[in-house]
């Protein structure tokens, strides 16, 4: 019999949308500070630069407000929030030119920043959770939605901070939902009991079929810290090169994630 599956986690809808505004904010003061030869860096995603980066994180913003003013679909949500890491796979040429375009449309980042900030703090405060967003990726709950922006806004702050040297800070609850929703889709990648996975002091999920421990310290544990879990769930690390950094404690048969990994397409 596969295993049940589990009760979705709950976010506070108060809590999501005030780091991702946060978060935004972080983003938008670094951003500012940026030099021409800055954002002329090239970045670990492909041909972007950091200037296409920068416009790039405008969007996981703009995308809230951009759904609500559209009309609301009938019906109820079709994608569970743990199944966005995977609905991403297979969008990332309409990612690319969407930001180029987004680039030539807009060279001014301080106004496109102010605007998206603006119009985020216009609509979304009073919407309740429930309202249904008509996304790319399907029909979503907005207080779910959310939730994703605080991954899209972490880990291109993370790449930022790669590109620049910069050091951006992480809002904790952005970086706590971030790391909960990517733990999440490991337990629904591989339902299961049999491997314990830490990310302290933010999310503890079993997942892999196998043997269910019931009490005591488990057989399988996987243990890192939040940033060093976004990276590997979205591919910025490899979990061979995490264990060899010793980034990554993993003790058991079973407590091998490499092939799980990344979550992100």
């Amino acid at each position: 019999m596969p295993p049940s599956r589990k009760r979705a986690r709950r976010y506070d809808l108060v809590r999501t949308r005030t780091a991702v505004q946060a978060q935004f904010a972080h983003v938008r003061s670094a951003v500012g500070t940026l030099t021409p030869e800055q954002l002329a860096l090239p970045t670990r995603l492909g041909a972007w630069t950091v200037r296409e980066l920068a416009v790039h994180l405008t969007t996981a913003v703009s995308h809230v407000t951009r759904n609500l003013e559209l009309p609301e679909p009938s019906g109820g949500p079709g994608l569970a929030l743990d199944q966005w890491p995977f609905s991403t796979a297979g969008r990332a040429d309409r990612i690319a030119a969407d930001t180029e375009a987004l680039a030539a449309e807009r060279p001014d980042l301080g106004a496109l920043y102010a605007e998206v900030a603006g119009r985020f703090e216009e609509l979304v405060p009073g919407v309740g959770e429930d309202r249904l967003l008509p996304t790319r990726v399907g029909v979503m709950r907005l207080g779910d939605f959310l939730v994703t922006r605080t991954v899209e806004l972490v880990v291109h702050t993370d790449d930022l901070n790669a590109a620049t040297g910069l050091d951006i800070p992480y809002d904790r609850q952005a970086l706590a939902a971030c790391t909960r929703l990517l733990a999440d889709a490991l337990a629904a990648r591989a339902p299961g009991g049999s491997v314990e996975v830490r990310i302290p002091p933010f999310a503890v999920v079993q997942c892999v079929e196998g043997p269910r421990h019931t009490r005591g310290t488990p057989p399988n544990v996987v243990e890192t810290d939040p940033l060093t879990w976004v990276r590997l769930a979205t591919g910025r690390t490899r979990w061979s090169a995490a264990l060899d950094a010793a980034q990554v404690g993993a003790s058991g048969e079973r407590a091998d994630l490499g092939d799980l990994l990344p979550l992100l397409g």
